[in-house]
């Protein structure tokens, strides 16, 4: 790969590429926390159905209704995931093939250790998930009450086992460890299988996403619940599946801010680049405020070369500097700092934007000569220029960058984003635990937010029980609705900041997103993402008919 190669690659096939892979991994990402989210629903259910059917067996209970509502629940619950996964699926195929189509720098160069978490997602967990699924659809009248019980839970796991090797990979491109660059194959190599499969990164990054993804799944299980409620149907089923969402949403939503500081951690450690554009940080410093609010153009580009802050800007005070570096002090360096160079923590000097560019250039330089030498046989200069490129090769992937500009990532996406999902993020915990509250009928609290809810005008100050079921308000059974468009956005706002963030890198630091894409023209690119677009339009509606159709439908009594 030299940079006469760069230059004939259509700078269309860049955008288009990643138009298209964006458009992939947004819809894919769609039905993903979906069915994550409902694998726990569907289990806890289950679970209580299998409980509820040993008691009546050990004679503890008499009542087969019981049983029998509860089995129901769980065909009902296990019918909605089977629909969201079979969209996942087809969508998730499209994504990795796009890897080898429209991606192939990408996939020569590391396709040694990005390929290996993505094989065992799709021979190990891929077929554990879709063995099981089949158990739990067509296996109720033909295995036992407790294999189909694990089957249900396996069935979840499967997909959730996906999610880790999905994860890994994307986080090893977040993070490129357990790794060396053979300059005689020119591709880079796995030396330690484990440091890439268990990077503080990928762990970190797994539990964020997996816990987030069931925060879906409950906003979901609520929403259709509350519907229920609203058309006085399904009320029993209702009542008691909106009870097991706001359990499973309120601890994912607090599961995922905690999960979500540590994973902030990491990204200042090793992307600080990206912190700073989330935070529009254009100036660093020690003791720095975590950005509330602050008015950051949301089309273009900031001044950030010629602006101390954003305007308008409201911070929390230290806080920014407590989430990077778990002290009220902490230095936390800003946009130009990492232009410009800084001192980290540790007393060494991070070099500037330029002189890495220089470095990586030298690195191409020497690399070419090595080849060189190495083709006319003298050993003596191919190892000087061997010990040469070893001593830059950390900045390689900069050799590529044109200008120092073009190592930030667009800041709006990235401030807007990370506001989105974190805002929301506060709202969905607040939301799940007035469910919780009211649903559960916690003696003092609930009659406490009753009377708080009566204060501010929000319910009256008695209400009589939906069929003596609950004492919710009305308005929070259509506020419960309106939740699901708002998780999935805090969602994919979490996969904008992770992905945006790391612009310009298709590997952190690494490969640069213009170093990456195959050699194509972009006319073919651009059809093929409009039928891409037309395609998954179609599926997404489907799917949300067939939902509906379900949701109506109601549970098979």
């Amino acid at each position: 790969m030299t940079q006469d190669l760069l230059l004939t690659i259509d700078a269309g096939t860049i955008d288009w590429s990643r138009a298209q892979f964006a458009l992939t991994a947004i819809y894919h990402w769609l039905f993903v926390p979906l069915t994550l989210g409902l694998a726990v629903i569907m289990g806890i259910c289950e679970t209580i159905y299998y409980k509820r059917r040993k008691a009546l067996d050990q004679g503890k209970i008499t009542d087969q209704s019981v049983v029998d509502f509860w089995q129901s629940t769980s065909k009902f619950w296990q019918r909605l995931f089977g629909i969201n996964f079979a969209m996942g699926v087809a969508t998730g195929i499209i994504l990795e093939f796009e890897f080898g189509t429209n991606w192939s720098n990408y996939s020569w160069l590391v396709g040694d250790i990005f390929g290996a978490p993505l094989a065992i997602e799709g021979i190990v967990a891929f077929f554990m998930e879709s063995t099981f699924v089949a158990v739990m659809f067509f296996g109720w009248k033909k295995v036992s009450a407790g294999f189909h019980l694990a089957a249900t839970w396996l069935t979840g796991l499967g997909a959730t086992l996906s999610a880790w090797w999905i994860l890994v990979a994307n986080a090893w491109m977040q993070y490129p460890v357990g790794c060396e660059f053979n300059p005689d194959t020119m591709r880079n190599e796995m030396v330690s299988f484990w440091e890439v499969a268990l990077s503080p990164f990928a762990v970190d990054k797994f539990l964020h996403t997996v816990i987030s993804a069931w925060i879906v799944g409950a906003v979901f299980c609520v929403a259709v619940c509350c519907w229920y409620l609203l058309k006085k149907r399904h009320v029993e089923l209702a009542v008691k599946s909106i009870r097991i969402g706001a359990v499973v949403g309120l601890v994912a939503a607090v599961g995922a801010a905690l999960t979500g500081h540590k994973s902030g951690q990491d990204v200042a450690e090793v992307q600080p680049m990206k912190l700073a554009a989330m935070e529009a940080l254009y100036n660093g410093g020690t003791e720095q405020g975590l950005t509330m609010v602050a008015w950051v153009n949301p089309i273009g580009q900031p001044d950030y070369a010629n602006e101390e802050e954003p305007a308008l800007r409201i911070a929390l005070p230290n806080a920014l500097s407590l989430m990077a570096t778990n002290t009220l002090d902490g230095y936390v360096p800003g946009i130009n700092d990492i232009l410009n160079g800084y001192l980290k923590a540790d007393g060494t000097r991070e070099p500037s934007a330029d002189e890495k560019i220089a470095r990586g250039k030298e690195a191409i330089a020497a690399l070419q000569g090595y080849r060189q030498a190495k083709a006319a046989g003298d050993a003596a200069e191919a190892e000087r220029q061997l010990k040469t490129f070893r001593a830059n090769e950390k900045y390689f992937g900069y050799g590529y960058v044109r200008d120092k500009s073009e190592l930030v990532p667009p800041i709006p996406i990235n401030f807007w984003a990370f506001r989105a999902m974190v805002g929301l993020g506060c709202l969905l915990i607040l939301f799940f635990g007035l469910v919780w509250v009211l649903s559960f009928k916690v003696p003092f609290l609930s009659v406490f937010s009753r009377r708080l809810l009566a204060t501010l005008g929000l319910m009256p100050e008695t209400q009589s029980d939906v069929h003596g079921a609950t004492k919710m308000p009305c308005w929070l059974y259509i506020a419960a609705i309106v939740m699901v468009p708002l998780a999935y956005i805090a969602s994919e706002s979490g996969w904008l900041v992770a992905e945006f963030g790391r612009q310009p890198w298709t590997i952190q630091d690494m490969l640069p997103t213009w170093a990456a894409v195959s050699d194509l023209h972009s006319g073919s690119v651009m059809l093929t993402f409009f039928l891409f677009l037309i395609l998954f339009t179609t599926m997404l509606a489907v799917e949300i008919n067939i939902m509906l159709r379900q949701i109506k439908k109601g549970p098979e009594l």
